[in-house]
């Protein structure tokens, strides 16, 4: 049962500023506030987190609801690019919107538990899956409102210049919703000629830009100059974001670093996807496989605005999955070799504050002023979060608690007296 109760009292808590100090913290009508007002006295509640930590919820800026927990459906073998766009053509044939539905809601319930309060959820369009996509995903944006605030991008993930009818379908669902608009140009006929066609919408409909970009590990014919150039051109500075980009990994560091300089420059977001990106890529390599991930740390040295997502849930581009960005923080830090406070502490950013920065969040954090969206974890600091995959123990939306997790309970073994066997006593 949901608790409704108007004001909340969160004490003995730590913050990731409060150098292990516990603090209190109030929030009245689902925001944070410095102190409660008269009426929010009158009807408040108590939370005695008992010195444990919390952060702003969890963001994912890069998530597929329509496409996920499609993998038995799925015959999967090579393990590709290819592979993974043509099986999932194959099984939307038999997509509906009520299945759509359902598939998103279960991915949804797994990322509630894990701590997720926000996601950017890339929705496909094309003539033969039309608007159902699109039309299930508006239901669960407002059916779980109440725990995930649900951003919706549409893009062309067949082709968009190649497929007739596609740019009609983006335009509907901009006009209906949708709020930002998201690219895939390495499907197209015309990489070039679709994303020039979509900074040229972005600027009819006054809205952000994400694209699929560079998916694979050739330095060779690299388009993220060209969304590099039409930021700039276009004015959509600090609205464009491109996620994979795993040609990066190919360059050495001198180019990494001019290309960062331009992207900082421009406001071009990075979104990193590990699970998938290491599934798919260096496939050819049998030995001294690439990682084949976005060197994040790097772009973040550069001052581009970096984040780190789930992409995809069971199915052809990505078998595995919970839902749970912890472990998306983790899997990237032990293969980029991030290991110390400070990069567990960026990797831990790139799904919570930064990621929130790349969304445009507004009201996002702890301070009073912000929405009161939280999560819970028992643990000794925020960098442990990321170097133990910490499970959260509770989180909040707008002040209401969305889920709880008890701690696992351990059951050691006693001696008749019942008092506890050490390990010499066995």
């Amino acid at each position: 049962m949901r608790d409704n109760t108007k004001s909340l009292k969160i004490i003995n808590v730590r913050l990731p500023s409060s150098a292990n100090l516990p603090v209190s913290l109030m929030v009245e009508n689902g925001f944070f506030v410095a102190s409660l007002s008269p009426e929010g006295q009158q009807n408040v509640a108590t939370l005695d987190l008992q010195g444990k930590l919390l952060l702003p919820g969890l963001v994912e800026t890069h998530l597929h609801l329509d496409k996920a927990c499609i993998l038995s459906r799925c015959d999967l073998q090579a393990g590709t690019v290819l592979e993974a766009v043509e099986q999932t053509r194959l099984a939307k044939q038999q997509f509906s919107e009520e299945d759509i539905y359902q598939r998103g809601a279960s991915v949804l319930d797994k990322a509630i538990v894990q701590g997720t309060t926000h996601i950017r959820t890339h929705v496909e369009l094309d003539p033969q899956i039309k608007l159902q996509g699109f039309n299930a995903v508006k239901r669960l944006q407002r059916d779980y409102a109440w725990a995930i605030t649900l951003e919706i991008c549409v893009f062309p993930q067949e082709g968009m210049l190649n497929n007739p009818g596609t740019e009609a379908l983006l335009r509907q669902a901009l006009e209906q919703g949708a709020t930002v608009l998201g690219g895939c140009p390495y499907t197209d006929s015309s990489p070039a000629g679709q994303i020039e066609r979509l900074f040229e919408m972005a600027v009819e409909y006054d809205c952000c830009l994400d694209f699929h970009l560079d998916f694979d590990l050739s330095p060779k014919e690299m388009t993220l100059p060209q969304v590099i150039e039409c930021t700039h051109r276009f004015n959509r500075h600090g609205r464009v974001t491109v996620g994979h980009v795993t040609k990066l990994s190919a360059l050495p560091w001198e180019q990494v670093a001019v290309i960062g300089e331009q992207m900082a420059a421009a406001g071009v977001s990075i979104t990193s996807l590990p699970s998938t990106d290491l599934f798919l890529t260096g496939r050819e390599h049998y030995h001294n496989r690439p990682r084949g991930l976005a060197p994040l740390a790097q772009l973040d040295q550069c001052g581009v605005l970096c984040s780190l997502s789930s992409n995809n849930i069971a199915n052809p581009f990505t078998p595995y999955g919970d839902a749970s960005l912890v472990r998306q923080a983790n899997l990237f830090a032990n293969v980029s070799q991030l290991a110390t406070e400070a990069e567990l502490l960026r990797c831990l950013a790139w799904i919570s504050t930064e990621s929130a920065r790349l969304l445009r969040l507004k009201d996002y954090g702890l301070t009073p002023g912000c929405r009161a969206d939280f999560v819970v974890f028992d643990v000794a600091g925020p960098s442990a979060v990321v170097a133990e995959i910490a499970p959260p123990l509770m989180g909040f939306k707008a002040g209401v608690k969305t889920f709880h997790r008890p701690h696992a309970q351990i059951y050691a073994p006693r001696d008749f007296r019942g008092r506890l066997l050490t390990q010499k006593g066995f």
